[in-house]
């Protein structure tokens, strides 16, 4: 099993869809940074000798992926609520914040709140 970015490669899969796994990596920077190695994206990810798996580790080290993205986009959003925009207000308020509507949907940001329950006599 391939580790690499403190990820744990699954280990049956194609090489393109194993990359995705990581933070910060869909599937088309995943074909771009197996096309910089010369790494098949039919290879299964058992299949990676160490060598490749060196190369892989050097070309990723050029992208900021998992902690570092992760910590900048929560710095991100830190400086959004400390400057008070619009944008930053809805995340303190946990609200969506790209326009969507909250009257209806919202679920997921907002909880599920349910109404009094009335009992028929």
């Amino acid at each position: 099993m391939a580790r690499i970015a403190g990820v744990d490669l699954p280990r049956k899969k194609r090489m393109v869809i194993a990359l995705t796994y990581i933070y910060g990596i869909g599937p088309t920077l995943s074909r771009k940074i197996l096309a910089a190695c010369g790494i098949s994206e039919d290879t299964k990810s058992d299949d990676l000798t160490e060598e490749e798996i060196s190369k892989l580790r050097e070309e990723l080290s050029n992208y900021q992926v998992e902690g570092d993205l992760r910590r900048i986009e929560s710095l991100n959003i830190k400086r959004l609520m400390e400057i008070n925009c619009f944008r930053g207000k809805r995340h303190r308020l946990k609200l969506p914040t790209r326009g969507q509507r909250t009257k209806t949907n919202a679920r997921t940001r907002r909880g599920k709140k349910t109404g009094p329950v009335s009992k028929k006599k």
